[in-house]
């Protein structure tokens, strides 16, 4: 190893690889694209011809991935534990917050790449409509709501990450990841008193008025706040948690 250690460049490649090269990972990957693939077939031979235009498609097939692409942000963050080669990756790089940020880019990195398959399987479909249905086939997009819908994608990923440093095990990060927060959303929905902390506290209420659209300054502080509560927050610990875990 050169003295100034492993450059940045080739850790993020390295983390990127591990995400997709092991039989997990990859069925991942390919599991979430073809959902979001089948999900288009109902959308397109239910749906009024006249709904039938690229922007509708691309919002159908935001929604699986905004389920199963967290998943990938837990398995990067745990394969050094489930797999025990975290005693390899820490000696060949012994800052362990390099590693931990390598983790988070590539596994955002990834959330960006469905985005852009999330747009493809769109057009993919829309062209489908346009001849199986004759759908409208319309090309239009609401670039303030791609944004929010692609910036709520990279929450999630981060939100994977962060569940999966903090407890270092895939199957109870995953079980945490979507078993908490959807307990706090069914508590508000039930319980009257907790609705109006929901709307600081709860990612799903605070994120909803920006994939809407007409967001305001309030919606950002309050989705900011949910953010800092069930990402950042997290992440902070699990960060602390892997810098001072014994490696096995």
């Amino acid at each position: 190893m050169s003295p100034t250690g492993v450059p940045f460049a080739r850790l993020t490649r390295a983390e990127l690889r591990k995400q997709v090269d092991t039989r997990a990972g990859l069925w991942l990957i390919l599991t979430i694209v073809l959902i979001t693939a089948l999900v288009m077939v109902p959308v397109v031979w239910l749906s009024d011809p006249a709904d039938l235009t690229f922007w509708t498609l691309a919002q159908a097939a935001v929604l699986p991935q905004l389920v199963l692409l967290p998943v990938v942000g837990i398995m990067a963050a745990t394969s050094e534990w489930s797999q025990r080669t975290g005693m390899v990756t820490f000696a060949l790089e012994p800052r362990r917050g390099r590693v931990i940020l390598a983790k988070l880019l590539s596994a955002i990195g990834l959330g960006l790449l469905a985005v852009v398959a999330t747009l493809v399987c769109a057009a993919i479909a829309n062209l489908a409509g346009m001849v199986l249905r004759d759908g409208a086939g319309t090309w239009g997009v609401d670039w303030s709501l791609l944004g929010a819908s692609t910036a709520l994608q990279v929450v999630v990923v981060a939100q994977g990450v962060a569940f999966g440093l903090l407890l270092l095990n895939t199957p109870a990060a995953i079980v945490a990841f979507y078993v908490l927060p959807t307990a706090w959303t069914t508590a508000c929905l039930l319980v009257a008193p907790l609705r109006g902390p929901a709307r600081w506290l709860d990612t799903n209420v605070a994120m909803l008025p920006f994939l809407e659209g007409g967001a305001g300054a309030g919606d950002l502080a309050r989705a900011g706040t949910a953010t800092v509560v069930w990402v950042v927050l997290p992440l902070l610990l699990g960060t602390w948690r892997v810098l001072r875990h014994d490696v096995k």
